[in-house]
């Protein structure tokens, strides 16, 4: 899945924000937890050990997760604020179908993330003077994105998401089985994007990293701006391929084809895509492997 990667700043701390919908966005509890401690995983979990934050968590999800199972959240929350208890991000996704608090794997842009409602709690219960420093420079993101919504940017915008949802749908409709888990569903979802990403780069996201082992980030975020147009295209074809039952080998010789066919028709041309609209922000497979 796309994940749309932004950066906010607080008292000198980088904080990382993302999205896969073009809605809800995750901040990183992590980052924000660096602003105390220097092993945030453990000042997250001695906030999630709080019966009071697994309640507000438990509201959350059912305020806006009609996934979340509800009769396990009862058991789940009796055991909180014991002293044996220990709060399992995991448990809380795979278990209860939580989808507020999760974990992302990654060298430089994994941690633990959560909803901005969820995190924007954690930061005042870190400091509420923090909490402030953070509301601030979020409101001043979301200003510089209202002032980027140029008819060509936003045009943009709307074709990747759209793209991205007519993939997705794709993908779930045509791949998914019914009795996958989620962490297989992720899988397939990951293994599409990567097919993706042989077809346009020539290598898997796990290879470019075995060779750019001192790059951050993924390797989408070094695409130049024609290899970007012609993934947009991509996700299209591979929709459409999928939807026909065409067979994953068979699929990625004809995207690779396509790619390697459109690159050089777009770098013939004397256009200058360095004047296109250019929304910094970075475009990634939303689970590597």
């Amino acid at each position: 899945m796309k994940t749309i990667k932004e950066t906010i700043h607080a008292k000198g701390i980088e904080i990382g924000i993302y999205t896969t919908d073009f809605e809800n966005e995750y901040i990183s509890l992590t980052d924000i937890a660096r602003y105390r401690s220097s092993d945030p995983r453990i000042t997250i979990h001695s906030w999630l050990r709080s019966r009071d934050i697994v309640e507000f968590l438990g509201l959350w999800e059912v305020l806006h997760n009609p996934d979340f199972k509800r009769s396990e959240f009862d058991t789940f929350k009796n055991d909180a604020g014991t002293n044996a208890f220990t709060f399992s991000i995991k448990d809380w996704n795979e278990i209860l179908y939580g989808k507020g608090i999760i974990t992302k794997s990654g060298r430089y842009s994994g941690g633990i993330f959560a909803h901005s409602d969820i995190a924007l709690e954690f930061a005042s219960w870190l400091s509420p003077e923090f909490k402030l420093y953070i509301i601030k420079d979020y409101k001043r993101l979301k200003n510089d994105e209202n002032s980027r919504l140029s008819l060509n940017w936003n045009l943009n915008r709307e074709l990747t998401k759209l793209n991205y949802h007519i993939h997705t749908d794709a993908i779930k409709e045509n791949l998914i089985l019914p009795d996958l888990t989620p962490a297989q569903k992720s899988f397939v979802y990951a293994d599409e994007a990567d097919l993706l990403n042989v077809a346009l780069f020539g290598k898997t996201a796990k290879e470019w990293r075995m060779e750019n082992p001192k790059k951050k980030g993924n390797i989408r975020d070094y695409a130049t701006i024609s290899q970007l147009l012609v993934l947009v295209n991509l996700e299209s074809y591979n929709a459409i391929l999928i939807e026909q039952g065409t067979e994953q080998g068979r699929r990625l010789e004809l995207l690779r084809r396509t790619a390697i066919k459109q690159l050089t028709t777009i770098n013939s041309l004397e256009i200058p895509l360095s004047s296109l609209p250019n929304n910094n922000l970075r475009i990634e497979k939303g689970k590597e492997k």
